[in-house]
């Protein structure tokens, strides 16, 4: 047995039978993902020790009071905002107390008062708040710019004498890396958007509730997007059966864009059209219609819900992009130097990463508490890491970890940033990892459609190809106007899923392919025989990359099965072999 004097952490989630009762399946995947998210790594950061858990809490040791204190608050002040966006009946919410004090260290156990206390005071901590000893107290009054609260001395179960508790103000405590003071100036414009009450043009009153509805759902889906600033429903039903003027309506409301819509009853089938009003130049900028049978109206609903959901933000963002292009760098805000460096990202080249890096280091100049730009730096650094173009790989690494647990203490419940977590995590190789935060970004904004196609791409390296096919089509069903590289995602999910014939034609959508897309047409030739197109996909590649062989080409890959390298390298292979018997002459070449 050791002695020793240590800091005692006790947690426990509040209304666990409760919860567990309700959804137990989700209540416990909901805790592991909290875990993994965000308390061990705090636990961790904070030079911590879990001693043991239970299923709805656990006994933490820490070396140093303030490192305890400042991983509770920490693990508090986010549990708050990931809380923000859910049902309060279904919240996942903690009691933290802490005591220092002699501590017995027997098998990776710990015993005596100092633990009972710190176990009895955490029950007598508000729910998402945290309680502390005397002695704690005084360790910290000096070290943490933190709020106490004397609750004077209190009867513990089981404890002889009196214990003097104090309460931690979290609201005011900024043991967390906050943003400055500017930072509450947002310098942050986002797109502002005004849904209208979807007019009924059936004639039928029993109609109106769906209208309403769909109205409803649009507004909550599209407020899922952390890019997009949307009126509340309160305010747009104002305009409710009233002819409107679409600048005074925007003026009013201190909107960019409005989206209105019809929905009309016609025998056994509906129809719901929708466009969206750039406001400010009363422009149409898309229109669509949605023609369903009236079969199961909530399914209806859900389903064109969903579907504008998906298509609104790109189209926002497009327009956004067109006014980008009359506007120059140095008067741009924040969200415009962002969204100008994700265009540079995705065009994918060398030139464009740099130039992506400097409009994002820009946006987070402008305001450094933007998670989103925080996040897209990290996607930005990744793409750098990923194809080489960097000088110490090591060090930008060490740069996306670090901005991506900025984005994380800044806003929890964006799905961009698990979206980007995830993908970042892939292409460590991390896949556990990027599994957790896939899930998270898919719970988050089920109906995005760059989250929904990753879930197919992710799927594909597990080695659940058909699944994945699956959500690829689903992701291009939720955004008709999608980007081209789904098509690339597709293309690899049908090959690794066997089906070559539709994993060609997948790949013939692209207007360019890079030597990777070459690479897996070239492996869909070579197994169906066809040594005239394996020709020429292979020469494809070694045109556009002289220095790849196949093993390092195999390396940049992510498959968490062995047989689907081997697969992919057989149909390499093949494919080499169909250029080899070509003639004597390049046989010998080879």
């Amino acid at each position: 047995m050791e002695q020793r004097l240590a800091a005692v952490l006790a947690a426990d989630m509040a209304g666990y039978s409760r919860l567990m009762e309700a959804d137990e399946a989700g209540t416990i995947a909901r805790l592991r993902t909290h875990r993994i998210e965000l308390i061990d790594p705090a636990i961790a950061k904070n030079k911590g020790r879990i001693i043991k858990t239970t299923g709805d809490g656990m006994l933490v040791e820490f070396q140093s009071v303030t490192d305890a204190v400042k991983c509770a608050v920490e693990i508090q002040q986010r549990m708050k905002r990931r809380n923000s966006d859910v049902p309060q009946e279904r919240r996942i919410e903690f009691r933290i107390g802490i005591n220092l004090g002699d501590i017995i260290f027997e098998e990776d156990d710990i015993f005596g008062d100092g633990v009972n206390i710190a176990a009895r005071i955490e029950q007598l901590a508000d729910v998402g708040g945290i309680c502390i000893t005397a002695a704690v107290a005084t360790q910290i009054a000096d070290r943490l710019e933190i709020t106490l609260e004397d609750l004077g001395e209190k009867l513990l179960k089981n404890i002889s004498r009196p214990v003097h508790l104090f309460r931690v103000g979290l609201d005011g405590a900024t043991t967390l890396p906050l943003p400055p003071e500017e930072d509450v100036k947002r310098s942050v414009s986002k797109p502002s958007i005004v849904v209208l009450p979807f007019n009924n043009m059936s004639g039928d009153p029993d109609q109106e509730f769906f209208s309403d509805g769909l109205t409803e759902d649009i507004i909550t889906e599209l407020s899922r997007r952390h890019e997009l600033f949307v009126i509340s429903r309160n305010s747009s039903f104002v305009y409710k059966n009233r002819s409107v003027n679409v600048r005074e309506v925007a003026d009013k409301l201190g909107a960019q864009y409005l989206v209105e819509g019809s929905v009309r009853k016609i025998g056994d089938r509906v129809r719901v059209t929708v466009q969206l009003i750039d406001a400010v130049n009363d422009a149409h900028i898309w229109a669509d219609k949605y023609d369903r049978r009236l079969d199961d109206i909530f399914a209806i609903q859900d389903e064109v819900t969903a579907a504008i959901a998906a298509t609104l933000p790109g189209r926002v963002e497009a327009a956004q992009r067109d006014q980008l292009a009359r506007t120059k760098p140095a008067n741009m805000a924040a969200y415009e130097c962002a969204l100008a460096a994700k265009v540079l990202h995705h065009r994918g080249s060398a030139a464009d990463n740099e130039q992506a890096q400097a409009l994002i280091d820009r946006a987070l100049a402008l305001d450094p508490g933007y998670a989103h730009a925080h996040a897209w730096r990290a996607c930005i650094l990744g793409q750098a890491w990923v194809h080489g173009w960097c000088e110490n790989k090591e060090a930008t690494w060490a740069e996306i970890v670090a901005e991506l647990d900025r984005a994380l203490a800044l806003d929890d419940n964006d799905a961009d940033v698990h979206r980007i977590l995830a993908a970042v995590n892939v292409n460590n190789n991390a896949l556990t990892a990027a599994r957790y935060h896939q899930e998270r970004a898919l719970s988050l904004n089920p109906n995005y459609d760059l989250v929904v196609v990753q879930q197919g791409e992710l799927l594909t390296w597990l080695g659940r190809p058909e699944e994945g096919i699956e959500w690829i089509r689903k992701a291009m069903r939720l955004n008709p106007h999608h980007p081209e590289r789904f098509w690339s995602h597709l293309g690899k999910a049908h090959f690794a899923a066997r089906q070559y014939g539709e994993a060609v034609e997948a790949f013939m959508h692209l207007s360019v392919m890079d030597h990777v897309q070459h690479a897996f047409v070239a492996a869909c030739y070579g197994w169906l025989g066809d040594e005239i197109a394996a020709r020429a996909h292979l020469e494809k590649v070694r045109a556009l990359a002289p220095d790849v062989d196949v093993d390092s080409f195999l390396a940049t890959l992510h498959y968490a099965q062995e047989s689907d390298f081997q697969h992919l390298r057989e149909g390499l292979a093949k494919a080499a072999k169909c250029r080899s018997d070509l003639s004597t002459g390049e046989v010998a070449a080879q």
